[in-house]
């Protein structure tokens, strides 16, 4: 038997799999995971354990392991470790065993190589994560938390993405599809008595109940923001001017030759993208496009790409040249106009400092949001450029709202000179955004859609109960938000309402 169905009549190949569960490279041990109808069977018949049996697997209880060998029929690839799972009582729901052996690409080819040729299957990516979600050993969101492990490179991306495998974010969908499937019964039983002029659901009950569902599903909506950062990375938009610096900034941060630095203006074409853990966040910087008016196509586009980046930012990093302070005005004036300060957080940097001053070099810690005093009173070459930005800032409302500019710094990228107070400012600006014990952040930009698509059909449920619309069409606008939220985790079967109907009313009196 190949296939088989789970019970919402999905049908899924039951056929054995195959695959190393450890990356390639060198290492003691490797795993080979196997999955699927007779997988143990298989195994078993180029197994041979370390007394000589040659059916220890088929007599072996789950969750023990036997030492062996694995052979051909021309020569002995490994001696090996081998654990089994018998069904349900595994990973994926199905019969399954796992291969410890030597971490020889020679040997993990080969074991693979013999497997197949007894007829199990190399897995596709990601198919035994898939299985276990089709056989119900874990739902849709959870199934995607274990990429998001798998890929976390942070305390926190580990901390969110486990409670989302453990359920945590599906338990919190479970309870506003219940009560969403309690307002949608009534509405049922109230179609199905229409002749007779009742109504089940008591309207201003059911008001109630679904502002609740609507402050959840704000709230899990919100928190998008946080969470892509935690397991995407803090957007962080480096722009300026073409020749400020900006790609040198980028390659010192980096520690590497990311970007093509050059003289010529407009090297820059497009943005360019990479992460960093700094103290323990995430931060996803993005070199864009040098600003500047120019007629040549290609430059243009990525000036739009850089406009684009920078709204999709939540720090915004403006790097002025300071060998250049004509051009100080013209640029805070542009970014003025772009930037969204109820939300983003703005650093500008004063680069190429040490041509000011070559004796640059700046002690006092930075916390306000004003320059350096210290600097000002130091270098006065250098400290009029911090009162002219701070100045020009003034001027053109960076100040507000409260709190918005950050701060204005000198730096010298090429030296790396206040590298480090950069990487403070930036460690900072997140202290504020720590993960409260218990919350659920969203992560995946699929599960962000389904609930902004399912807070449409709750306004429409308002709308309709506001005008007071027949009751078939404020049920519909009720199922359709179950469904967005039960895409999330898999949960989309049209059979939800009606067994829940049968559950709690006896309808047939």
């Amino acid at each position: 038997m190949d296939s088989n169905k789970d019970k919402d009549n999905r049908v899924y190949d039951m056929h054995p799999i195959c695959a190393p569960a450890t990356p390639q490279g060198s290492g003691a041990i490797a795993i080979i995971r196997l999955s699927g109808e007779n997988c143990i069977k298989i195994l078993n018949d180029v197994f041979t354990s370390a007394g000589g049996k040659k059916d220890t697997l088929m007599k072996l209880d789950g969750y023990k392991m036997a030492l062996g060998t694995i052979s051909d029929e021309k020569e002995l690839l490994d001696e090996v470790m081998v654990s089994v799972f018998h069904a349900p009582h595994s990973y994926t729901g199905e019969e399954s065993a796992e291969i410890y052996c030597h971490c020889s690409s020679y040997i993990i080819e080969h074991i693979i190589m013999l497997l197949i040729s007894k007829g199990i299957k190399m897995a596709e990516p990601g198919e035994f994560s898939k299985r276990a979600f089709l056989n119900g050993k874990m739902d849709l969101a959870q199934s995607e938390a274990v990429a998001d492990l798998i890929a976390s490179e942070t305390e926190a991306a580990h901390k969110v993405a486990l409670d989302q495998m453990r359920g945590g974010f599906s338990a919190e969908l479970k309870e506003l599809r219940s009560k969403l499937l309690h307002v949608a019964s009534l509405l049922e039983l109230e179609l199905d008595f229409s002749g007779e002029d009742v109504e089940f659901a008591d309207r201003k009950k059911m008001k109630a109940l679904l502002r609740k569902v609507e402050e959840k599903v704000d709230s899990l909506t919100e928190s998008f923001s946080l969470g892509n950062a935690i397991k995407n990375g803090v957007p962080v938009a480096i722009i300026g001017s073409t020749n400020t610096g900006k790609s040198t900034l980028l390659n010192t941060l980096l520690g590497e030759e990311k970007a093509i630095v050059s003289n010529i203006e407009g090297t820059t074409r497009d943005s360019i993208e990479d992460t960093m853990n700094i103290g323990g966040t995430m931060f996803r910087f993005i070199d864009t496009a040098g600003i500047r008016d120019t007629r040549e196509t290609i430059e243009i586009i990525g000036i739009e790409r850089t406009f684009s980046k920078l709204k999709q930012a939540e720090i915004v990093i403006m790097v002025l040249d300071a060998t250049r302070p004509e051009y100080f005005k013209k640029s805070l004036a542009t970014l003025s106009e772009r930037l969204d300060k109820s939300r983003q957080r703005l650093i500008i940097l004063i680069n190429k400092a040490d041509e000011i001053n070559p004796d640059f070099c700046i002690d006092k810690k930075n916390t306000g949001n004003k320059a350096e005093e210290h600097a000002r009173d130091s270098y006065d070459p250098l400290g009029k450029l911090l009162s002219d930005v701070e100045m020009i800032c003034s001027d053109s409302g960076f100040d507000e709202p409260e709190g918005f500019l950050m701060v204005v710094l000198p730096v010298s990228a090429k030296l790396m000179l206040n590298m480090d107070k950069l990487k403070t400012l930036l460690i900072n600006s997140q202290k504020n955004k720590k993960i409260k014990s218990g919350s659920t952040l969203v992560t995946n930009i699929r599960h962000y859609q389904a609930l902004k698509d399912a807070r449409k059909s709750l306004d429409r449920v308002d709308e309709g109960l506001k005008d007071n619309l027949p009751t078939d069409l404020i049920a519909q606008d009720v199922r359709e938000t179950i469904y967005h939220l039960g895409s999330i985790v898999g949960e989309i079967s049209s059979q939800d309402v009606l067994e829940n109907i049968f559950g709690h009313f006896c309808i047939g009196k």
